[in-house]
């Protein structure tokens, strides 16, 4: 069961951070088309279109044209973090919304937002795909009979 989240993370934030993912899960020079990862993320293709050119104009993905073309990371997964697309995508919003007159939690929710942003900023793509990766390997079925 997931419990809710603290942020309010758009769809459009939730299908970059994914795209990125799908990316980091496959190491290497080889660029990926958007078809495949629309497919295998399950988002719609014109709107990642647009999230992927995003993306590459924030630097974080490279674009390649043609037949064999597609998309890849602009840089290693161990670098890009998931606060950093985060904000490149919200534009700059993270955490809960300001408020003008905080009242008596005003205190707690700074500190909510300061523990999340500490999560999102120190964790990686690369890390988050090893995990996935681990978490995919506990679970390869046996066939045997």
């Amino acid at each position: 069961m997931q419990t809710a989240t603290l942020m309010n993370v758009s769809v459009k934030c939730e299908y970059a951070l994914r795209a990125i993912l799908e990316l980091a899960l496959r190491p290497g020079v080889e660029p990926t088309r958007i078809a495949d990862i629309a497919a295998r993320q399950q988002i719609p293709q014109k709107f990642l279109e647009t999230i992927l050119a995003e993306l590459k104009k924030s630097g974080f993905l490279e674009s390649k044209r043609g037949a064999e073309g597609g998309y890849m990371l602009a840089k290693p997964a161990e670098t890009i973090t998931v606060g950093q697309v985060l904000r490149s995508v919200e534009g700059g919003r993270t955490g809960r919304a300001t408020l003008d007159h905080p009242g008596p939690l005003g205190d707690f929710w700074t500190r909510v937002d300061t523990a999340v942003s500490g999560v999102i900023d120190r964790t990686t793509f690369a890390e988050l795909a090893r995990e996935w990766r681990e978490r995919q390997a506990r679970y390869v079925p046996n066939w045997e009979i």
